[in-house]
């Protein structure tokens, strides 16, 4: 960070220091005004003198010499802090970010300034630090602005990447959803790139969080490009069988978020294998319509004709397949049949077959809520949906948030 005269009056007053150094003549032309203002002292009124005259002629031949008299004069606060200020000027002139970082600690070493009056001074020189690739030292300093104002989202998010940086990607996810936190806290919606970052640091990292961090990233920040993303993040982190891999599929469906061949074949190839060819076809269809695939391309035309030729009148078996699941005397038939309905779209009726599973023997009863939660959200029965939802517990929670997410946000 390369400062200018007017971008050093910038960083001073973001500091809450001053431009002019309280030299001896602005004690003498204003006496009122100088109360205000740091006093020089008597023993080191001349070097500080020669310091400021050297200073303001951009004199870099002689400051060095100026300085180091000054500081060896300077034995009060008020010396001190002068002296730091035009040491602070001079770099800034010089456009060295070293000797910048030097000033702005030595105005705070010199403890004239009350420590609530600090933060500001920490701030910008942890951001020197930061910007001179000096992790270690900008995260103290962020850290010591932190601690007199812990509502700064600047300092918390710098320290986040210091912490990045530093190797400590974990403690740089936790500040990030800090600095979420104390935004939602104070009635403000947080930057989407805060999300996207932690999302980012978390999942590069193979952190355990991460695909809680996309799902609230999704709902605050709810499109189908997002939704795509924090599915598959969501897949990618969990070790999923095929039937988890369809539900999470479903849900990418439902938010307009399958994209690309890879979406498409993965989906469809899958509910072939499981026995869903009706619902492979309809993603398939989809997917024709949406230009998202071509039909011609070989491995969607074989595919395609497989699932037409596997479904031919399967939806017209629906009715026969449901009334034999409400007198089977376990819970498998209605799971099926249930199943095939919420691949078609006919919700209300896949939610009576779970419904009707929840009730028998060997139901597994996270799978059933999960799947008739899946419909009542499709069928716009958004409390239903909830109370399903909440129900699934087990290794089918992760999806049934996503889904309730889902529900949360959809309009």
């Amino acid at each position: 960070m390369k400062l200018t005269s007017t971008a050093f009056a910038l960083l001073l007053a973001a500091s809450g220091l001053s431009m002019a150094a309280p030299a001896v003549a602005q004690e003498q032309a204003d006496p009122a005004a100088a109360k205000a203002m740091p006093k020089v002292s008597a023993g080191a009124r001349k070097e500080i003198v020669a310091l400021q005259t050297a200073v303001n002629a951009k004199d870099a031949a002689n400051i060095p010499a100026a300085l180091a008299a000054a500081q060896a004069k300077a034995k009060t606060k008020d010396d001190q802090y002068i002296v730091a200020q035009l040491q602070l000027k001079a770099a800034v002139d010089a456009n060295d970010t070293a000797a910048m970082m030097t000033g702005l600690q030595a105005v705070l070493n010199s403890g004239w300034l009350p420590p609530a009056d600090t933060g500001p001074i920490y701030l910008n020189l942890g951001k020197l630090h930061y910007n001179a690739k000096s992790y270690d030292a900008a995260a103290t300093a962020l850290e010591q602005a932190l601690k007199l104002d812990p509502t700064n989202i600047e300092a918390t998010l710098m320290l986040a990447e210091s912490r990045n940086n530093q190797g400590r990607t974990a403690e740089a996810v936790a500040t990030i959803e800090k600095a979420i936190a104390a935004k939602t806290a104070a009635g403000q919606k947080a930057d989407e790139a805060w999300y996207k970052r932690a999302v980012a640091l978390a999942y590069n990292a193979k952190q355990a969080n991460a695909p809680e961090l996309s799902r609230q990233w999704v709902a605050a920040y709810p499109s189908p490009k997002n939704w795509r993303d924090a599915i598959r993040i969501y897949q990618g982190t969990s070790a999923m069988e095929d039937a988890a891999l369809i539900d999470t599929m479903r849900l990418a469906r439902a938010t307009n978020a399958l994209q690309g061949e890879n979406d498409y074949f993965r989906y469809a190839n899958t509910l072939v294998t499981k026995g869903f060819a009706g619902e492979a076809k309809a993603v398939l269809d989809q997917g024709f319509a949406a230009n998202s695939i071509d039909k011609n391309k070989a491995t969607f035309s074989q595919l395609y004709s497989l699932a037409s030729s596997r479904s031919q009148g399967d939806r017209a078996t629906l009715g026969a397949s449901a009334t034999a699941a409400k007198a089977a005397p376990d819970a498998k038939k209605a799971m099926v049949t249930g199943e095939a309905y919420l691949g078609y779209g006919d919700f209300a009726e896949a939610a009576d077959m779970f419904r009707t599973a929840l009730g028998k023997p060997g139901v597994d009863k996270d799978v059933a809520n999960l799947r008739l939660g899946m419909a009542l959200a499709q069928a716009g029965d958004k409390a239903g949906a909830t109370a399903a939802l909440n129900a699934a517990g087990g290794t089918q929670a992760g999806i049934a948030k996503l889904w309730l997410t889902y529900l949360d946000t959809k309009a």
